[in-house]
């Protein structure tokens, strides 16, 4: 199965458009690929564009051949990620930067436009392994967490998200970020049988492109599709999925939930009936608290 996305930056100003009042973000930008002097400026500028509501999430990925393809030797991601943020937030500052680090050398270099927001644009950072749970405490205002781990593992990780950014020195996150699957359909066997479909064949997919060895410590990807969706995705109809929706907010202090609700494959039709009973029978149920 080949996967077409569009990219994210002229996507998302594009839709800021039409999406007034909506916070738009990143979810998450793979940062080693990318100068970081570039990535200040596009952001920026999407920062502006978006009315000051917009998100940095950012990640370190993890296929080699991605690195490769863009001239980056695989295993010099984590420093470029860490040097990347740091030049990053501080070029947003709108001063001139010289830097000096094993990956990235600035000299008096100042983007055109700073963000609208002040000091900057939040930054999440995704993390799949307890390393980069760390490194996100660190460098993050926020873990995004990732949408590949069943939820005890995540209860896991979150203590200890929590607990580094205390022996750290840092405040508490105020948004805790989850990406999850997410289909709905008027009844639970149906959203199921028609979720199975393309979920199975896109984390067959993930299995090939070996993204199961970056998960954390007893998770798989491999098993049946109840199995491999237990814990994992939201799908169901609207009772059930806002009851999911509920436990996962419940479990893990979730602020923000932001749903993966299209697959390569599906049904135009489908995707949109998930999108309004999502939006009709199963979200107002939460906005009325």
């Amino acid at each position: 199965m080949k996967f077409t996305y569009f990219r994210p930056i002229p996507t998302l100003a594009r839709v800021a458009a039409d999406a007034e009042g909506m916070t738009l973000g990143t979810g998450c930008l793979l940062l080693p690929l990318h100068h970081p002097v570039e990535v200040a400026e596009q952001l920026a500028t999407l920062d502006v564009i978006a009315g000051g509501r917009f998100v940095f999430g950012v990640g370190l990925g993890y296929r080699d051949v991605e690195n490769e393809a863009m001239g980056q030797d695989p295993k010099e991601r984590v420093g470029r990620l860490v040097e990347g943020l740091e030049v990053i937030e501080r070029l947003w500052s709108g001063e001139p930067v010289t830097y000096h680090g094993t990956h990235f050398r600035l000299r008096d270099v100042r983007i055109s436009m700073r963000p609208l927001q002040h000091p900057r644009p939040p930054v999440w950072l995704a993390a799949n392994s307890d390393g980069g749970v760390r490194r996100a405490a660190r460098l993050g205002d926020a873990w995004l967490l990732n949408p590949h781990a069943t939820l005890p593992t995540l209860e896991r990780q979150q203590v200890l998200f929590r607990s580094t950014r205390r022996e750290l020195g840092r405040p508490a996150a105020t948004e805790t970020p989850l990406i999850k699957e997410c289909y709905v359909a008027p009844e639970s066997s149906a959203a199921f049988a028609e979720a199975a479909a393309f979920l199975d064949a896109k984390y067959r997919a993930y299995r090939r492109w070996e993204q199961d060895k970056a998960l954390p410590a007893g998770e798989s990807f491999a098993g049946s599709f109840e199995e491999l969706a237990r814990d994992r995705f939201v799908l169901g109809d609207p009772v059930r999925v806002a009851e999911e929706i509920a436990r996962y907010r419940e479990r893990l202090g979730v602020t923000t939930m932001i749903f993966r609700l299209q697959w390569p494959g599906m049904d135009n039709e489908k995707v949109l009936r998930s999108i309004r009973l999502l939006g009709t029978k199963v979200l107002p149920k939460f906005l009325q608290r």
